[in-house]
């Protein structure tokens, strides 16, 4: 059986599911994009070929078994898009959370059920259908539970917007010991460059003591000011808007000492060395055209 153990983003990880690009389903249509990003690359023919997807993917894998770490995979479902699986649930404390996804995506859910037969059932839950979540706006550091959000009253405008506040309630009645924290994200539907589409695609911690940090994705100011304080100035690293679109804040952490990270990520990286942290550099820019990058295509198990 494998015993669930999620605290923070940092700790070392043991096991962790890593998405598949393989069967990817080809380039969809324009309107069945779900994100900005997607489409903008859609139109300009440059959507991201499956075979370098895999390469980049397998490229991660390659680090995992580096660093001892146990990696589960999805089962294949033929012409579909499996590889952002942190969208399809998460894990805090030793519960699993399945995530209330868009309905087009349900079957990747149950291309995990082959793992998630190997978790005590008691320990795997689903909110009610009207509490949207997704794993990429669920953030555990220590104490508290960082949520992102949209709380807006033209939610239901934005296809993007994927965490509702009903879900901020379940969470905090499902972990009444930890601090839910919600923060209101800026969500566009035709600029990837205005679009958080996630907590993780504007913000991350890193490290013992880091943060990665993009303003602008916040609609309320004092709610990023919240986590700059938090962590505090000297030691957050902020990304304009580019590297927001790059997706710099959304690597992932092997352990406090050890991250993966986008190798064209050079501000980035060498920050992240200058701080004492190994940075294990991937190619990850083509799958980063789906408005995805490292955080997305893993879903960690157990952390020490």
């Amino acid at each position: 059986m494998i015993k669930l153990n999620i605290n923070d983003e940092t700790s070392r990880l043991r096991s962790v599911i890593l998405g598949t690009a393989k069967s990817n389903g080809g380039v969809p249509a324009l309107e069945d994009a779900y994100d900005p990003k997607s489409m903008l690359y859609i139109k300009a023919n440059s959507y991201p070929r499956e075979e370098d997807m895999v390469n980049e993917i397998e490229a991660v894998e390659e680090v995992f078994n580096k660093y001892g770490v146990q990696v589960f995979r999805p089962k294949l479902i033929e012409d579909y898009n499996q590889i952002f699986t942190r969208d399809i649930g998460f894990v805090i404390d030793d519960i699993f959370i399945k995530a209330n996804i868009l309905p087009d995506r349900e079957q990747e859910i149950e291309a995990i059920e082959h793992i998630l037969a190997q978790i005590d059932s008691d320990k795997i839950i689903r909110f009610p259908e009207e509490a949207h979540i997704e794993g990429g706006d669920v953030m555990p550091v220590g104490d508290y539970i960082l949520v992102g959000v949209y709380r807006e009253e033209d939610y239901s405008d934005y296809i993007i917007a994927r965490t509702n506040m009903l879900a901020v309630e379940f969470l905090q009645k499902t972990f009444p010991e930890k601090k839910v924290m919600s923060f209101n994200l800026r969500k566009s539907n035709v600029n990837p460059y205005e679009n958080a589409l996630h907590l993780d695609c504007c913000f991350q911690p890193v490290g013992e003591k880091y943060a990665i940090l993009h303003k602008n994705g916040f609609l309320i100011e004092e709610e990023y000011e919240w986590l700059l304080n938090h962590f505090g100035k000297e030691n957050v690293f902020e990304i304009d808007s580019d590297e927001m679109f790059s997706m710099n804040s959304n690597i992932f952490s092997i352990s406090q000492n050890v991250v993966i990270s986008e190798r064209n990520f050079t501000r980035l990286n060498t920050w992240l060395r200058s701080k004492g942290i190994t940075v294990e550099e991937v190619p990850y820019a083509e799958i980063s055209k789906q408005e995805g990058l490292l955080r997305c295509s893993t879903l960690p198990l157990i952390r020490e």
